[in-house]
């Protein structure tokens, strides 16, 4: 989307605008950042805990923490653009050169940015170290219930005091790989959380485009 530049009088760029592009890249930043720490904290805690029992899903389950190291780079990304669209006053005319308009666009467009990576940072970190913990606990579950035995099989004559464990079969109900359907659930709420990000990256995006300068002569 393309915006129409207009040249403006010297009362709509006054000294302090630039400190509003400024603030804008900043909070895109920290924001944004905050939510990828967030996200990255508390699946970082649900991996850690399911690896105690469960250390074989350690590398698959990694993939809340890697969506929610993306979110910083979300962050990066606009407030570069903004930095970047920041313009120096005029030293040969002494007059500022970047105007309000500007400045309240690219304050608008960091901070949709940052807190919807921020809102991201933190459903991704709830679903992340839930669905981790839960995944985990199932695969486990069916491993222990996969091997124990069930008294009354081939060869259990009945006549053994502990419970028949050497006469008894091994429990072919269980459903090895169920926990994948977990898996696929979290992954699911993980991409539609990712994507409130991808949201408020694409309108900061097309707001920080907007150009509004100051008439020098």
């Amino acid at each position: 989307m393309a915006f129409a530049e207009v040249a403006a009088g010297y009362e709509d760029c006054p000294s302090w605008a630039p400190f509003l592009g400024f603030f804008g890249a900043a909070m895109c930043g920290i924001l944004a950042n905050f939510g990828a720490a967030w996200g990255t904290w508390k699946s970082g805690l649900g991996l850690c805990k399911m690896g105690v029992n469960h250390p074989g899903g350690m590398i698959k389950n990694l993939v809340a923490i890697i969506m929610a190291g993306v979110l910083g780079i979300y962050g990066l990304i606009v407030a570069i653009i903004i930095a970047g669209r920041i313009t120096e006053p005029d030293y040969n005319i002494g007059s500022n050169t970047y105007s309000q308009f500007n400045g309240w666009a690219h304050v608008a467009a960091g901070l949709t940015c940052g807190l919807s990576c921020l809102a991201a940072g933190g459903t991704i970190g709830m679903i992340g170290e839930t669905g981790v913990i839960a995944t985990g606990l199932r695969a486990e579950g069916n491993m222990a219930r996969m091997f124990r035995s069930i008294p009354g099989g081939k060869g259990d004559g009945g006549g053994d005091e502990d419970g028949g464990a050497a006469g008894g079969v091994p429990d072919t109900t269980v459903v090895m790989g169920d926990e994948n359907k977990l898996f696929v659930g979290m992954l699911i709420m993980l991409i539609f959380s990712e994507a409130l990000a991808l949201y408020g990256l694409i309108v900061a995006l097309i707001v920080s485009q907007a150009s509004y300068s100051c008439g020098g002569e």
